[in-house]
């Protein structure tokens, strides 16, 4: 498996290759490809924040990321993000949610079974994650912080993804996208201990000391819990965001003057 990197008009995307398969659509964008300005230059897909965008810019944003990918924006549904361990399923009436209308509701994770819909997740260093079931033709999109990852965020969605639809764990397909690596990722014990009163000792591989703070891999935890839910078939991209700042957005780095990539994943509507 390898992440594949795209340019369409300009803009730059990366693909997974374990997620390439007939009637699916999916993408992680990069911050470049999009008309924003100043501190958002240049694909930025957040209107909000301390400081705004301007609205029209991050619409077109939006409209050239799905040009791009081949999704209809008409059938974009956004998560409203909090670090919660909340995951919502997805139906036809939330259509336009976070693009043409506004999100009603709080989720840091997406599923849906229904053809035409893309849900779509977001980053500035949080790990975002992609899945799909090709036996049921299901999808979900996840975001995972350290909150995240230590609610077992990506374990619980592919749990869901059996509950709501009858997907395997084996079955289902999770590519991990670009997020902050161990390398730049250094806390203070508050994340350690969070991780370890989660998952206990198993987790010791993914902490690591530097002087008096620690490192974490968030992407490892992460691929290591996926597994132990049963799920064979991951990719996991490399990229360290704080690391590639000419090519990401990372809160690390630039704190909240920055924009946010996404990552967007749809079951193609039938002809």
């Amino acid at each position: 498996m390898s992440f594949l990197a795209h340019n369409h008009d300009g803009v730059v995307y990366h693909t997974s290759s374990l997620l390439e398969a007939p009637g699916l659509l999916h993408g992680f964008s990069t911050r470049l490809g999009g008309v924003s300005r100043g501190v958002f230059a240049f694909m930025n897909l957040r209107g909000g924040g301390p400081a705004p965008d301007d609205r029209e810019n991050v619409r077109e944003n939006y409209r050239r990321l799905c040009a791009a990918l081949g999704a209809d924006p008409a059938g974009l549904v956004c998560s409203k993000q909090v670090h919660e361990a909340t995951v919502r399923r997805v139906t036809g009436a939330d259509r336009g949610k976070g693009f043409t209308v506004p999100v009603d509701y709080t989720a840091d994770a997406l599923v849906t079974g229904e053809p035409g819909l893309s849900l779509m997740v977001f980053s500035a260093d949080c790990i975002i994650l992609l899945l799909h079931d090709p036996v049921t033709r299901s999808v979900g999109a996840v975001h995972a912080g350290w909150r995240g990852t230590a609610l077992d965020l990506p374990a619980k969605t592919v749990g869901e993804m059996g509950r709501l639809f009858g997907a395997r764990p084996e079955d289902i397909r999770v590519a991990i996208g670009a997020g902050i690596g161990p390398c730049c990722f250094e806390t203070h014990d508050d994340v350690p201990d969070a991780m370890r009163a989660a998952f206990g000792s198993g987790v010791a591989p993914y902490i690591t000391p530097r002087g008096e703070k620690w490192t974490v891999d968030l992407k490892g935890v992460n691929a290591w819990r996926l597994r132990e839910a049963g799920v064979r078939q991951l990719d996991v991209c490399p990229t360290c965001t704080a690391c590639t700042t000419d090519l990401y957005w990372s809160h690390r780095v630039t704190g909240d003057r920055r924009g946010v990539q996404g990552a967007l994943i749809s079951l193609e509507a039938v002809r």
